[in-house]
């Protein structure tokens, strides 16, 4: 069966490992994933940080290589690829939906950030940094509880 995987495969295998900062999403849905691909017969698996510096990429690979070895995977390499630098455009539609229904007000272009507790449009920054250096803290104006917003770059 090894030999008749193709990276689709793989990247279906990969959905299984959560984000650790936000075990809601996987890295593929947070587009941490980047490509599958089978070079000289062995699995490359490309990653990319959501930011330069993100403490969580070690445990994604180590999360990433203990899957495959799980899998009888024995022959992969994982790399590291900064450029073109990760973007919350990655984000799918699906994991955008989660984040909210986590309590984190997914990213957004427009700037309309909305409490994901009571859907309030009526928020205030507190602090550029919230639970992680890619999130903000904001409190919500109407419910006036305190929720994460994931930063939109």
């Amino acid at each position: 069966m090894k030999n008749s995987l193709i990276p689709k495969d793989i990247e279906h295998i990969l959905q299984e490992i959560p984000d650790p900062e936000i075990p809601v999403i996987n890295i593929v849905e947070l587009g941490i994933l980047r490509e599958v691909k089978m070079i000289e017969n062995q699995w490359q698996i490309i990653i990319t940080p959501t930011y330069s510096g993100c403490p969580a990429m070690n445990m994604i690979a180590a999360d990433i290589a203990k899957k495959m070895r799980e899998k009888d995977i024995q022959n992969f390499e994982i790399i590291t690829q900064l450029s073109p630098p990760w973007t919350t455009d990655w984000i799918t539609a699906q994991a955008m939906t989660k984040l909210n229904a986590y309590g984190i007000a997914p990213p957004s272009r427009s700037k309309n950030i909305q409490c994901p507790l009571c859907g309030s449009k009526t928020v205030s920054l507190v602090s550029e940094f919230g639970s992680t250096p890619c999130k903000s803290l904001y409190k919500c104006d109407s419910c006036k509880e305190p929720f994460d917003y994931f930063k939109c770059h």
